[in-house]
């Protein structure tokens, strides 16, 4: 599934971009892919699509009852003193490294709260037992993709880059 989605995250710039599902479906198997993979990668995709739209939505919807509520300037972003706990299953799926990895790019300030639960809910309805770190770059990639932002290029350079090939200093 996740070969599928870096075709996807490759040939199609932004989310809006991509083509409607059985347009996509048959641009995949045209390139080669197994028809269980298109299948999979496709349901994710729509997942992640609701996932975006519900939360535009919704921050929509927030913003209308923030300026009624609060004063200007009032933002819906997790409190700084706030802290996400992870269940069992999550811990489960993702791993040591990959929570960490989660951890490191809120710290940097670079996956908000939202985006954050997206990931998550994304790597949670991936179709792996365990997720490696690799396929959980690809699902940042994806959610950044999916509300049409590119991300920084360090950021980038981080997703993209082989840890494996890198020589410590």
């Amino acid at each position: 599934m996740f070969e599928v989605l870096v075709f996807v995250y490759e040939n199609y710039w932004r989310g809006d971009a991509c083509p409607q599902s059985e347009h996509l479906e048959r641009k995949l198997s045209a390139v080669g892919f197994e028809a269980q993979e298109i299948h999979e990668a496709l349901i994710w995709l729509n997942g992640l699509s609701l996932a975006t739209r519900n939360t535009e939505l919704a921050a929509d919807d927030a913003t209308v009852t923030i300026a009624i509520s609060a004063p200007p300037n009032a933002t819906l972003d997790q409190s700084p003193n706030s802290m996400r706990v992870y269940s069992v299953a999550e811990q489960n799926r993702l791993g040591s490294e990959c929570l960490g990895f989660i951890s490191f790019l809120e710290t940097a300030g670079v996956l908000p709260a939202l985006m954050r639960e997206i990931v998550l809910d994304r790597a949670m309805a991936s179709n792996a037992d365990t997720l490696c770190l690799e396929d959980l770059k690809i699902i940042v990639l994806m959610v950044y993709w999916s509300f049409g932002e590119e991300p920084d290029a360090l950021l980038l350079d981080e997703l993209c880059d082989d840890a494996t090939d890198r020589v410590a200093h």
